[in-house]
């Protein structure tokens, strides 16, 4: 569906024009109509998929058509999980605002916070903040919500995986009752859902895809080895191949994201790190060095990657597996955007076999084992290709806490007597053969 069948202002047809979109995405198709009628909405859609702007054309269309008061009350809040999500979202609504007459602003913690209440001051329509820095501001008095009209809670799932659910519930207590509500998720755990079930009243459900499955166009597949040193030595090898042309690399902490770049710095690969350790300037410049090219790969973490929106990534390489299923589904949908095809590369050494279990299950899919690239390391070939052999069929999708490299899932029981290989060994007894995996 064109964009103009969707009842767009002329304005801001223009902005999407020349943004370069004249076709609307599923999501955008489903939820602009509701956004526009004023009903609260959950929105459950991957990254990539045109989402926000699901939410900020309509929005401004709403906004722009009211008349003006001085001085200008906040009259939308859109809450994010981190900076560069609450930075790209605020962009979003400059580039899609900018033939009309509505102001946004945009702040967040790690900086100064004078030049955010200057432009507080100036009376922006369009508020984007984390919820740390918002309710600092809150409690300063620099910010005031008594006239609000729409609430936007982007990445949902991430904002409680982050433990900002009492934060935003504190926000919301300062908000008036009487509003609209639109909350964003990419998978849609039994936490969202209540979530929405206590803010939002009477909601419209919109997806385009059902929740936690991963984009269609993307390719995955998957490398066992056997230790960090196979992973280094992996991803040294692969980023060799010329098509690697715009890469993220996660890693689980920050300290192993420094180590990836000091290893690839070693071996001439230009690659930077943005993580929660790094400055705002830094993780900015980082960001801005990876959209313009200069740097070839980007190494981040979990929560630093969530506002990663650079169009072209041609590749996601899961250095260590997350501990949380869902990371998973938002760290590949780094690539394939905009309708754009994608590859997604996981390691998996032996302590990771039961996140990569958890990943299948929550999918539904069973992740292509990759063509070995590395020498033959013919003792550890065959732990390897025992322990993929056991790998598991997916079955449905349970909740589980989050649990360390190695650590069962079980809840302890009797001790009893140890039988078998260690814990971290290879244990003969879970699962049928399946050869071709590779060390």
């Amino acid at each position: 569906m064109r964009f103009e069948q969707l009842h767009l202002s002329p304005a801001l047809l223009r902005a999407v024009a020349e943004e370069g979109y004249t076709t609307a995405t599923p999501i955008q198709v489903q939820a602009i109509p509701h956004v526009l009628e004023g009903r609260d909405l959950v929105g459950c859609a991957q990254t990539g998929t045109g989402k926000t702007a699901a939410f900020a054309l309509p929005i401004l269309q709403r906004l722009a058509g009211q008349p003006m008061h001085k001085p200008r009350p906040i009259r939308v809040l859109v809450l994010a999980p981190t900076r560069e999500l609450a930075t790209q979202i605020h962009e979003s609504f400059q580039s899609y605002g900018r033939h009309v007459d509505v102001r946004s602003t945009v702040m967040f913690g790690g900086v100064g916070q004078e030049p955010q209440v200057r432009n507080l001051q100036r009376g922006p329509d369009v508020l984007v903040a984390t919820p740390g820095r918002l309710l600092d501001l809150m409690g300063q008095g620099h910010v005031h919500l008594a006239y609000l009209q729409t609430l936007v809670l982007d990445e949902a799932d991430r904002m409680l995986d982050m433990g900002f659910v009492r934060d935003v519930q504190r926000i919301v207590k300062a908000l008036p009752k009487v509003r609209q509500t639109l909350l964003w998720s990419a998978t849609m755990a039994p936490e969202v859902a209540k979530l929405a079930a206590e803010l939002l009243h009477d909601p419209v459900r919109v997806a385009v895809t059902p929740q936690a499955t991963t984009v269609e166009k993307i390719r995955q597949s998957v490398h066992f080895v056997q230790g960090k040193n196979d992973k280094r030595d992996l991803l040294d090898l692969v980023l060799r191949d010329p098509s690697f042309t715009r890469t993220i690399v996660f890693t689980r902490t920050k300290h192993g994201a420094n180590k990836v770049v000091e290893n690839l710095h070693r071996v001439g690969v230009v690659a930077e790190a943005i993580h929660g350790n790094k400055s705002q300037g830094a993780r900015t410049r980082a960001l801005d060095n990876f959209k313009s090219g200069a740097t070839r790969v980007l190494v981040a973490t979990d929560i630093a990657a969530r506002g990663i929106d650079v169009d072209g990534i041609s590749h996601v390489i899961n250095y260590d597996l997350p501990n949380i299923p869902e990371s998973y589904v938002h760290r590949i949908g780094r690539t394939a955007r905009a309708g754009a095809e994608g590859i997604a590369l996981s390691f998996c050494d032996p302590e990771e076999r039961a996140f990569l279990s958890d990943i299948e299950k929550l999918i539904r899919l069973r992740i292509p084992v990759a063509a070995r690239l590395l020498p033959d390391r013919p003792a550890g070939q065959v732990a390897v290709q025992a322990e993929e052999a056991r790998r598991p069929a997916p079955r449905q999708p349970q909740h589980r806490q989050n649990r360390r490299p190695g650590q069962s899932a079980a809840q302890p029981g009797p001790r009893q007597p140890r039988q078998g290989p260690r814990p971290g060994q290879d244990s003969p007894k879970r699962h049928a053969p399946r050869p071709g995996a590779f060390v």
